[in-house]
């Protein structure tokens, strides 16, 4: 079928990269918008903030809806969200406005996103699983880095409405595409029916409770926190730091875009190691103590000379700093107490994450303030990978191959929605 010449799972993790330029869109516009709009610095803050601080307040319970309405819907009317969000800037006079619409987004990327994982599941046999999600793993790096590079130019030629506009038609797009490429919830589930599938979904509070009361879902998704909090205020501060070094504010973004697309290799070689039987755990070790030494290389005051060496160093402490998201969404959907709760333990996870994402910048920026400079950044940062290793040390061992036996469970490729 002509639709179908891109694997389904592929097309998956495409739709993740499409929800993640709508939110890396943001920090490049804000120059522009406080022009054309007037947006003052705390709006711009709320701007760049609401999609974080929807993730923090009802990730999981988003992740919880989504288990229940099903995996392809969620992904369809997330997409169609964004698509709506992104036209109605054509029709935006005030900051006011564009913070409602900011926030619908954050609602359509949440529902993208939360799903995919348990989608991929779904769509992808048990044995090669790991690669898949190791890809989805970079879903956020790469979609970032695109909205970094291309959305400058974008801009100079059709100004911002028309960047929003044609994200918002990417989106459409794709939401076309999903529909049409991936069978229906009721389809899969049909065809699926002689697994050991449920043949319904229990009640949202039971799949939250049960969620919320597992130790491996709370493991998985404070240790992405400890990640992802400190990568992004590195990332984030990244245009500032490489300033300051004397980088002229294009080179500073281009240098950014860089650091942030070599996460992707980080994530894919997760889960290409994953698939080929080296456990998370060490992958886990090796992450969070490389992102500790290049850390120290980058904000160290003995480097505070060699500019080279201190990109070179936050190049690193990206591209190695992957293996992490690889892995750990590659362990989530193992880490879920059940097959009907992917979802939900995968919106917990994005909670977490979004509290790291929403408080990690700005303490980083504080400890700076405070001291003077960005010498004891890699103190803050060495701080959550030793968190990190703790909480990585305590995860459960997987059978090469993704299946896990224990507990009355066996993770097979679930029957679905």
């Amino acid at each position: 079928m002509p639709a179908n010449r891109i694997e389904p799972a592929l097309l998956v993790i495409l739709s993740g990269v499409v929800a993640a330029m709508h939110i890396g869109k943001m920090p490049v516009a804000i120059p522009v918008l406080r022009e054309a709009l007037g947006v003052n610095l705390v709006e711009a803050g709320f701007l760049l903030a609401t999609v974080q601080f929807a993730g923090m307040s009802v990730g999981v319970l988003i992740g919880t809806a989504t288990d229940g309405i099903g995996l392809r819907r969620s992904v369809i009317a997330g997409q169609l969200i964004l698509a709506i969000a992104g036209l109605g800037s054509m029709w935006v006079q005030q900051p006011e406005t564009l913070l409602l619409l900011r926030a619908f987004e954050g609602l359509g990327f949440l529902l993208t996103v939360l799903s995919a994982p348990g989608l991929i599941r779904q769509l992808v046999p048990l044995g090669q699983l790991t690669p898949y999600l190791g890809l989805w793993g970079a879903y956020m790096a790469t979609g970032a880095a695109l909205a970094l590079l291309g959305a400058p130019s974008i801009m100079a030629l059709i100004g911002w409405r028309g960047l929003w506009v044609l994200l918002a038609a990417l989106s459409a797009g794709m939401a076309t595409w999903v529909s049409i490429a991936i069978p229906s919830d009721a389809r899969r589930r049909a065809s699926m029916a002689a697994s050991s599938a449920p043949s319904a979904p229990d009640p949202w509070w039971q799949r939250l409770r049960l969620t919320l009361s597992s130790k491996e879902p709370w493991r998985v998704a404070i240790a992405f926190a400890l990640y992802t909090s400190q990568w992004l205020a590195v990332i984030g501060f990244l245009p500032l730091v490489c300033e300051q070094a004397g980088f002229s504010k294009p080179a500073a973004g281009a240098l950014t875009a860089f650091a942030c697309f070599v996460n992707v290799c980080g994530s894919v070689a997760a889960g290409r190691l994953l698939h080929r039987g080296v456990s998370a755990r060490h992958l886990l070790y090796v992450g969070y103590l490389s992102m500790t030494a290049s850390a120290f290389l980058a904000f160290h005051p003995l480097t505070a000379d060699l500019s080279v060496l201190r990109y070179l160093a936050v190049v690193l402490y990206s591209a190695i700093g992957g293996l992490i998201p690889g892995s750990l969404f590659a362990e989530v959907v193992h880490a879920a107490p059940s097959e009907r709760t992917v979802s939900t333990t995968v919106g917990w996870m994005q909670q977490c994450s979004s509290t790291g994402q929403f408080f990690g910048p700005p303490a980083v920026a504080m400890l700076a303030a405070d001291v003077g400079g960005w010498h004891l950044t890699w103190v803050a940062t060495g701080a959550c990978s030793v968190l990190g290793l703790i909480l990585s040390a305590g995860l459960a061992s997987r059978p090469a191959g993704g299946v896990e036996r224990g507990g009355g469970r066996i993770r097979t490729v679930p029957g679905g929605r």
